[in-house]
C-alpha cells in the first residue's frame, strides 16, 4: 500500500502531488497517533463556557522529544532538506522573529477581536496552546511545511513544562500569545483572580522570549466579560482575542470532520479556534491548508490578518 501511494504522488501533476503529498502526511501522522499514542485528557475552550474534554493521542514514539525542536530521525524532522529547524530560520522561508512583538492597538478594531477584514483572501488559524509537543511540533511544521503562518494562545503551565516552545514557534514566522496561567473558567473568577491569571501566563511569556505576547485570549469561553476586558487591558493587552469558526477538534470527531466543520464556516477575514495535544487536528491541517488554497484564502497569522 505505502508502494501504491508513492507511485501515485510521483505521477501526479505539481499542484495535484502536493495535494497528495499532504494527505500522506496527515494519514501518516494520525497512524503514527493511533499507534504510539497515550490517552492524556485536555480541555478544550467552548463558546457557551462550558468544559469539554478529549483524549489526546500523543504519538510519542513517532516524533520522538518534539518540545526540544532537534531534527534528527525521531523528532519528526523532514527527509527533503527542508525543515532545518533551526532558530532563526523557518522551514518555507516564512520571516524568522528577530524579537518578540509586544501587544499592540490597531485601530478601528473593537476591544474584542472575532475576525478580520472581509474583502481579503485571508484567514488567521489560532491554536490553543496546551497538550502534548509533539502533537505542537507535528502542527507547527506541517504549517510551515504549507508555507502558513499560525497564532498560538499559549497556557503558562504548558510553557513550564515546555519552554523551548515558545521560541520555537516565533522563529518560525508565526504569532505567540497568552492563554492564561492555568486555563481554568476565567469568567467565574473575580478581578484580582483574573488579573493573577492573565499576568501569570504573561510573566512566563516574557521570561521566555522577552515580551508578554502578542495577544490574549480568555480561557474556557469564546467571550470576554467586561471585567476580562478590563482586567486584560490593565495587564498590557489592548485587544482580546476571539474567534468566529469554532473547529470542534477538541471533541474529537475525526481529522475530516474537522475539515468539513472548518471549511464550511470559514470566509475571508475568519479566525479559526484549533488545538494542539489532538490527533484529530495534526491529520486534519494538511487537508485543511489544501481546502483553504484552493479557495485562494491563506493563512496567515492574526498579526498579519489585521495589518
Amino acid at each position: 500500500m505505502i508502494d501504491d501511494d508513492r507511485h501515485r504522488i510521483e505521477r501526479a501533476d505539481p499542484p495535484d502531488r502536493r495535494r497528495a503529498l499532504r494527505g500522506a502526511a496527515g494519514a501518516a501522522l494520525a497512524g503514527a497517533f493511533a499507534a504510539g499514542g497515550t490517552g492524556a485528557v485536555v480541555a478544550g475552550c467552548t463558546g457557551d463556557g462550558r468544559t469539554v474534554t478529549g483524549h489526546e493521542r500523543t504519538g510519542r514514539a513517532a516524533t520522538g522529544h518534539a518540545d526540544t525542536g532537534g531534527t534528527g530521525s525521531g523528532s519528526g524532522g523532514t527527509g527533503s532538506g527542508r525543515g532545518t529547524d533551526t532558530p532563526g530560520r523557518t522551514d518555507t522561508g516564512r520571516p524568522a522573529a528577530r524579537s518578540a512583538p509586544s501587544p499592540r492597538r490597531f485601530p478601528g478594531q473593537p476591544v474584542e477581536i472575532a475576525h478580520g477584514p472581509r474583502d481579503r483572501g485571508r484567514v488567521a488559524l489560532t491554536f490553543h496552546g496546551q497538550g502534548d509537543p509533539a502533537t505542537a511540533t507535528a502542527v507547527r511544521k506541517e504549517a510551515e511545511r504549507a508555507g502558513a503562518g499560525i497564532t498560538v494562545l499559549a497556557v503558562g503551565t504548558w510553557l513550564d513544562e515546555h519552554p523551548s516552545l515558545a521560541r520555537r514557534i516565533l522563529d518560525g514566522g508565526h504569532d505567540l500569545g497568552n492563554h492564561t496561567l492555568h486555563h481554568t473558567d476565567i469568567s467565574a473568577m473575580d478581578e484580582d483572580e483574573a488579573f493573577a491569571e492573565i499576568t501569570g501566563c504573561a510573566t512566563r511569556l516574557r521570561r521566555l522570549t522577552g515580551s508578554i505576547g502578542s495577544w490574549f485570549r480568555p480561557s474556557r469561553t469564546q467571550h470576554a466579560t467586561p471585567l476580562v476586558q478590563r482586567v486584560a487591558r490593565r495587564a498590557g493587552y489592548p485587544h482580546v482575542l476571539s474567534y468566529d469558526v469554532d473547529s470542534l477538534d477538541f471533541t474529537s470527531p475525526g481529522a475530516a470532520a474537522v475539515t468539513r466543520t472548518v471549511t464550511g464556516r470559514v470566509r475571508d477575514g475568519s479566525i479559526v479556534s484549533l488545538h494542539f495535544g489532538y490527533a484529530d487536528t495534526v491529520a486534519a491541517l494538511p487537508a485543511l491548508l489544501d481546502a483553504l488554497e484552493r479557495r485562494d484564502l491563506r493563512a496567515v497569522t492574526t498579526t498579519e490578518l489585521l495589518t
